[in-house]
């Protein structure tokens, strides 16, 4: 893909009542009559903080996004004192304020972005959210979905004073059939919680990653969020069999089929998995849950260097065949920073590159076997210089420990500047050795990690405090140098706020109009999420 010319800026699970879906609009009228007061914009009395974000108080060492990254606020209006008050009425409790309460939901996890919001909102049905987002439309207030806050692309926080709409305690458990698998929850659900849920009875969720105790199901589909259990399960595009989406103008899209086939007209589920919050908001979820393995190992391998991980990778493939369920690689530096500042243990002896083998099956027998003949095989040919082998639950999260903790010693590292791509598995490596000669000194570390099973490198350079002159000198290379390499400059983290500038690295003309004109179909005033995902219109 050539480069296109684009503007360069750089709780637990509770079982669901009946009644969960029935909760009526507190401002007197059902969703179905639309008779909803009107407060003419003009005469509306903004609140008494409206000019500025210094109220909020200042999280140290995040600056306001709209002061790092030039970007100017849209012709939205301004939060006023009815508003509050309606917003009063439909959720009553649970229209939050408080700026010591907003600091936390204004900043991303990796501190590197901060809106100034001076609401956030909690529903908990999806006629609230329907209400809610009725409201904004009539009084062109812009609105942020926000689930866990745990992406990395800044695309769950405001960018200016866009009202936070969270789905924390939207955390339900609708129903769960135990032949088929199928769950159908809330958006607001923790992952991992949700994990437990369905392992209780036999199933796992089909996808697995490193922030699983705080990420929410809908903001998974929002994002389509990969992780580490891609190369067995596959897509969110092919687990969620539905959803349930309620849209810029409040209409309610009931699309939430528990059906593995359903052949008739367009999937209109497929619009919102990946959209991040831009064409509507996620409010419920049917996935279909896969099997519990009966056993489960996890080998952790060092290898002499980055042409043994991939024959390591053939081989694993070619011997393990239907129960390899996850293929993980570091990098020295990366192993580095988990011992320096997360104090883990390095498990095998020193090497240059590190591989996390997952295989899952339903005989252990079965299972061990094969593992042990492709150890044997790999150790023989010298492809693998040292392993461990983890069998016991334990031992097994401690070996994933290294991997999955990674994100979280990098921010401990200093700012951390993250690339997420996808690249052909045989170039997979050779951008990281060319940004460390090309970057030298100016950064602390330069690391590669990821999925290789599916072709997706976290990039990561850190530095002692964000750098105008080292970025930079990452940006465009970093996408000019995946573009040519037929890459995707997003694996799976989505394009958020920092990375919508360059989606035409990865996507024609033609693409990027056809999404410019389902925004303005789906929401035309551009309230939902606004600043994210797609370039500005030319």
């Amino acid at each position: 893909m050539v480069p296109r010319q684009v503007p360069r800026w750089s709780a637990w699970i509770f079982q669901a009542t009946p009644a969960w879906r029935r909760t009526t609009c507190a401002l007197g009228a059902s969703v179905g009559q639309q008779r909803w007061p009107r407060f003419p914009w003009r005469m509306c009395r903004p609140l008494a903080f409206r000019g500025c974000c210094s109220t909020v108080p200042r999280v140290p060492g995040v600056m306001l996004t709209s002061e790092r990254y030039p970007v100017q606020r849209l012709p939205f209006s301004v939060v006023s004192e009815e508003d509050l008050a309606a917003f009063e009425r439909i959720i009553p409790g649970r229209v939050i304020t408080d700026p010591e309460e907003l600091e936390v939901a204004n900043v991303d996890w990796l501190k590197s972005v901060r809106g100034c919001s001076k609401v956030l909102l909690r529903p908990r049905t999806t006629e609230e959210v329907s209400c809610i987002l009725r409201h904004c439309h009539q009084r062109n207030l812009a609105v942020n979905p926000q689930g866990g806050n745990t992406g990395l692309v800044g695309g769950s926080v405001p960018v200016f004073d866009e009202i936070i709409l969270s789905t924390a305690l939207m955390n339900q458990v609708i129903s769960f059939h135990d032949v088929s698998g199928i769950l159908v929850c809330q958006a607001g659900c923790v992952l991992e919680q949700l994990n437990h849920y369905v392992q209780e009875r036999g199933f796992i969720m089909p996808l697995d990653l490193g922030a699983k105790g705080s990420c929410h199901i809908g903001g998974n589909v929002a994002t389509n969020a990969g992780g580490m259990r891609f190369l067995r399960y596959g897509s969110l595009r092919g687990t969620v069999l539905g959803l349930e989406v309620v849209l810029a103008d409040g209409t309610v899209l009931d699309c939430l089929t528990s059906l593995r086939k359903d052949n008739t007209g367009y999937d209109l589920k497929q619009l919102f998995i990946g959209s991040e919050g831009t064409l509507g908001v996620i409010t419920a979820v049917s996935i279909l849950c896969p099997p519990r393995p009966n056993a489960v190992n996890v080998a952790f391998l060092g290898c002499p260097g980055f042409a043994e991980v991939l024959q390591v990778f053939s081989t694993c493939k070619g011997m393990l065949g239907e129960i390899l369920s996850a293929f993980e690689f570091m990098d020295a530096e990366c192993m580095q920073l988990v011992m320096q500042h997360l104090h883990l243990t390095r498990p095998v002896r020193e090497s240059p590159f590190y591989i996390l083998v997952e295989t899952s099956g339903s005989s252990a027998d079965h299972d061990a076997e094969k593992l042990d003949g492709f150890l044997e095989q790999a150790l023989g040919s010298g492809l693998v210089t040292d392993g461990t082998v983890g069998t016991d639950q334990n031992k097994v999260q401690a070996l994933w420990a290294l991997r999955e903790r990674i994100t979280e010693a990098l921010s401990h590292d200093g700012y951390v500047f993250k690339y997420d791509i996808s690249l052909p598995v045989e170039r997979f490596y050779d951008l990281v050795i060319e940004l460390r000669a090309r970057l030298g000194p100016c950064t602390k570390h330069v690391v590669g990690y990821g999925h290789l099973g599916d072709g997706n490198l976290h990039l990561n350079v850190t530095a002692e405090a964000f750098s105008a002159a080292l970025l930079a000198a990452l940006e465009p290379y970093v996408y000019t140098w995946t573009a040519t390499q037929q890459g995707s400059v997003s694996a799976e983290h989505g394009l958020g706020f920092k990375k919508k500038d360059v989606l035409g690295y990865s996507k024609p003309p033609t693409a990027m109009q056809l999404m410019w004109q389902l925004k303005a179909l789906l929401d035309p005033r551009g309230l939902l999420n606004p600043y994210k995902t797609l370039p500005a219109h030319a």
